[in-house]
């Protein structure tokens, strides 16, 4: 995301401290560019009555409408925590809505003042956080709340997973998946070929050799997800260079994004590129197709993505691929983090607007998905863990990606470390436009630092943003 440590199982290896810095939790308020709430309102008045049974108030038998990214982890998930819902809530059912352009869909609702009681807000055009931060409810109390087994969610969750949601100390955004972030391939091709998993750029570009002499190329990119190979980047920067690089990009410094930790990244990649290892098209490819090339036709050997990739593409994965994740790659044999450390976070967040119609609906939907029940059906039909403790055991449910990632997080030990400021300021729509010019072989390493360095410069010299600053 090798081998000294002793295996663990995976109740125990994310105990304590595994999440420890995995993301700080962001100080300073953030701005509201939208329409509605001059404040955060932190009603969850619903109707009914409060009690321990009901900790929110929410009405007998009302609805919960539910707006849900239909991506990686599809939405099926939501209408399974809704059934056991209904079963513990005294009737309370949830209307649960598929949707892909979140930000395009439901920013007119924030301004109006009707968005939907619970909202993913994932995917490439999520909402950004500084547009709509003042109309979103505080979630602590669902964290204080028992869950349906009768344990304060709170005691049920990793160490370290409310922070990349709490925002100038207000908990606003519960990350329901716990997510890794590696270099992903089939380890039954791998073995057939006798090839081993590039630790180093240099190693990947030698890959890349032996991949062309088998006539397969050495990474696939599609359109939508060019960013991707930007997330690779900066991991693989902030390993070479430390605290320095991430905390540079994450407080948008002048000339951030030329580090001479993020070059060296940059000319690495640059190199396979400009060598014919990436496969041509990416560009104009949509990014599910691009994927299968890899993970179904294996044209390609390496596939950088979240934890969700398995399930993503689990119908179009070869028989026998033997999915397996490895860390991202480091630049030199002495980099300032382990070849180990690993991008790691808590992900998918999802939200409660202050302003819905059926707040309290909202927070129980969010209770019933963090009940046992439903978190242990989460990580066995995707393959991947919530937030919550216990769900997955040792065997991964048989999935060999789940148990990498088991492994990859052991091997990091407290090594782990994530980043928000593309997330937080909404620049991922901007940056692809200047990643596939870059894949494609169109631009050159100093064409893509000015590209990138000009988003980031726009966002911090824009006065109507208020930054949020990471120490």
């Amino acid at each position: 995301m090798n081998t000294s440590r002793p295996q663990l199982h995976r109740r125990d290896f994310l105990r304590g401290a595994l999440l420890t810095g995995i993301a700080l939790p962001l100080a300073g308020a953030l701005a509201s560019c939208a329409a509605g709430s001059s404040g955060t309102d932190t009603s969850s008045s619903g109707g009914g009555a409060k009690s321990a049974k009901n900790p929110f108030g929410v009405a007998a038998k009302s609805s919960v409408a539910a707006a849900i990214f239909n991506g990686g982890y599809g939405t099926d998930y939501v209408d399974y925590a809704a059934g056991v819902m209904k079963k513990q809530a005294e009737g309370v059912s949830a209307a649960v809505t598929p949707i892909t352009n979140i930000a395009q869909s439901l920013q007119p609702k924030f301004v109006a003042g009707n968005p939907p009681d619970l909202i993913d807000n994932s995917g490439a055009n999520a909402i950004g956080v500084s547009t709509i931060r003042a109309q979103l409810a505080e979630l602590s109390d669902v964290l204080d709340a028992n869950n349906y087994e009768g344990t304060k969610i709170r005691d049920t969750l990793y160490t370290g997973v409310t922070a990349p949601g709490t925002i100038d100390g207000k908990f606003l955004i519960l990350n329901y998946v716990l997510t890794v972030y590696a270099l992903w391939y089939s380890k039954s091709l791998f073995d057939a070929n006798g090839w081993t998993v590039p630790k180093t750029w240099d190693e990947a570009y030698d890959l890349g050799v032996k991949a062309k002499a088998k006539g397969k190329y050495l990474f696939v990119w599609g359109k939508e997800a060019a960013t991707y190979y930007q997330t690779l980047a900066i991991a693989s920067a902030i390993k070479e260079g430390g605290d320095e690089v991430r905390l540079a990009l994450e407080n948008l410094e002048k000339d951030c994004w030329s580090k001479p930790a993020v070059q060296s990244v940059f000319q690495g990649m640059k190199k396979i590129i400009d060598a014919g290892f990436f496969k041509p098209g990416g560009a104009g490819t949509q990014f599910t197709a691009a994927q299968a090339q890899w993970s179904n036709d294996q044209d390609a050997l390496l596939y950088p993505s979240g934890s969700w990739i398995e399930n993503e593409m689990k119908k179009q994965t070869k028989a026998d691929f033997k999915m397996t994740g490895a860390p991202e790659l480091v630049v030199s044999s002495s980099p300032k983090l382990p070849y180990e450390a690993m991008h790691s976070t808590a992900g998918e967040p999802f939200i409660v607007p202050s302003k819905a119609a059926n707040v309290a609906g909202g927070k129980e939907l969010l209770r019933a998905m963090l009940s046992k029940d439903a978190a242990t059906n989460f990580a066995k039909t995707r393959l991947t863990p919530t937030i919550v403790k216990g769900t997955v055991p040792a065997d991964g449910f048989g999935s060999t990606a789940l148990v990498s990632q088991s492994t990859l997080l052991e091997n990091a030990g407290s090594n782990v470390f994530s980043w928000n400021f593309v997330d937080l300021y909404g620049m991922n729509q901007d940056q692809l436009v200047v990643w596939n010019t870059f894949l494609s072989g169109k631009s050159s390493v100093a064409q893509l630092t000015k590209g990138l360095q000009d988003i980031t410069d726009k966002v911090a010299n824009d006065s109507s943003v208020t930054k949020v600053k990471v120490s």
